[in-house]
């Protein structure tokens, strides 16, 4: 792809993020979930923002996982078991800027299937 239409992408991609952002809110019960996609792995973390902490992450280059649906599935998984050791079983998804499809929703369905509520 050219410089100019990755530069489109990328604008309309923080259009996408900052509209999102400025609805959601996350507290110490009830933490937000912001997710990052890159070319080969799997991120997310819960952030507290009124402290403006992170409460636990998961990294898919860690747990040596792809970014693909079967992985994203296996990464909701070990999160939200760091999620029910820390006391939280209610999150806010923040889905970073990125459509809810593909990998983005495989790791909420599997967050939603092992006990965490969204």
């Amino acid at each position: 792809m050219t410089s100019k239409i990755l530069a489109k992408k990328k604008a309309l991609r923080n259009k996408r993020k900052l509209r999102i952002r400025n609805s959601i809110f996350g507290t110490a019960s009830k933490p937000r979930v912001s997710v990052f996609r890159s070319n080969k792995y799997f991120y997310a973390q819960a952030i507290d923002d009124e402290r403006q902490i992170t409460l636990a992450n998961i990294d898919g280059k860690k747990l040596k996982l792809g970014n693909n649906k079967e992985n994203a599935k296996d990464i909701a998984k070990a999160f939200a078991d760091t999620l029910k050791s820390k006391g939280i079983s209610e999150v806010v998804l923040d889905r970073n800027g990125y459509l809810y499809h593909g990998v983005v929703a495989a790791f909420a369905d599997s967050l939603r299937e092992n006990g965490i509520t969204l």
